[in-house]
C-alpha cells in the first residue's frame, strides 16, 4: 500500500530540526548526519509520492467530472503535456502494479510498452537499483537491438532473448545466441551480480574471453 503523509509529518520535521515553508526550508537546530539524511529521505519520498497524488487526482477528475475538470487542471502550474503524462501513467499503472521502491519517473519511462514488458523492465530496475537515467539507457539499447534484428529478416531468431554487443558504432555487428530458459535465467543472475543488463554483461564476457585466447 502507498503511504500517505499524515498530520504528524509536521511534528516529524520539527523533531528533526526542520522548518518547512512554501518556498524553502530552514534548519532550526544543527542536526546529526543521520538526522540530515532522514530529512533528505523524507523529502525525496514526498516528492515522488506527490507525482502519484497529482496523477490520481487528475484521473479521478477526468472520470468523474468529464470535461469540467480541464479548467481546474489548467489552473495548476504544470503544462498540458505534463498533465497528460501524469494521467497516462496513473491510468496504465493501477495501485497494485506500482513499485513503491521506484520513482514515478521510472514508470513514465516504460508507460508506452506492453504490460509484460513494463513489468520486466521495472523488475530489472528494482532488482539492480537502476536510476531513471540508467533504465532509459538500457531501454534505448534494447530498442537498437530490436531494430537491428528487424533489419535482418533472414537471420536466426533467438529462442528467448538476443544477446548482442551494443550497436553504438556503425561497424558493429549483431550476434544472436539461442538459449534455453534455464540458460537465460543463469545469465541474468550472473549479470545482476554485476548490476548490468544481460546483453551488456554477455558482450563484456565474450570480449574478455577473446582477449584471453
Amino acid at each position: 500500500m502507498a503511504h500517505v503523509a499524515s498530520p504528524g509529518a509536521t511534528d516529524e520535521s520539527r523533531r528533526l530540526g526542520v522548518q518547512l515553508y512554501k518556498s524553502g526550508l530552514t534548519f532550526t537546530s544543527k542536526p546529526s548526519l543521520a538526522a540530515w539524511e532522514q530529512v533528505g529521505a523524507n523529502l525525496f519520498s514526498f516528492a515522488n509520492s506527490s507525482s502519484w497524488w497529482i496523477a490520481d487526482w487528475l484521473v479521478y477528475g477526468e472520470s468523474t467530472f468529464n470535461g469540467r475538470y480541464v479548467e481546474a487542471a489548467k489552473r495548476t502550474s504544470l503544462s498540458y503535456q505534463t498533465l497528460r503524462n501524469y494521467t497516462w501513467v496513473a491510468s496504465r499503472f493501477p495501485m497494485s502494479r506500482r513499485r513503491h521502491s521506484l520513482s514515478f519517473s521510472h514508470h513514465l519511462e516504460v508507460v508506452s510498452l506492453e504490460r509484460a514488458e513494463q513489468d520486466y523492465w521495472l523488475r530489472k530496475a528494482e532488482e539492480l537499483g537502476w536510476s531513471r537515467n540508467k533504465l532509459r539507457t538500457e531501454l534505448r539499447a534494447s530498442l537498437m537491438l530490436r531494430q537491428g534484428e528487424q533489419a535482418q529478416p533472414d537471420g536466426p531468431n533467438p529462442v528467448e532473448e538476443g544477446i548482442a554487443e551494443p550497436a553504438s558504432a556503425p561497424d558493429r555487428r549483431l550476434l544472436h545466441l539461442q538459449l534455453s530458459a534455464d540458460e537465460l535465467a543463469g545469465f541474468e543472475r550472473a549479470a545482476s551480480k554485476e548490476r548490468e543488463h544481460v546483453e551488456t554483461w554477455a558482450a563484456e564476457v565474450l570480449r574478455r574471453a577473446a582477449a584471453g585466447s
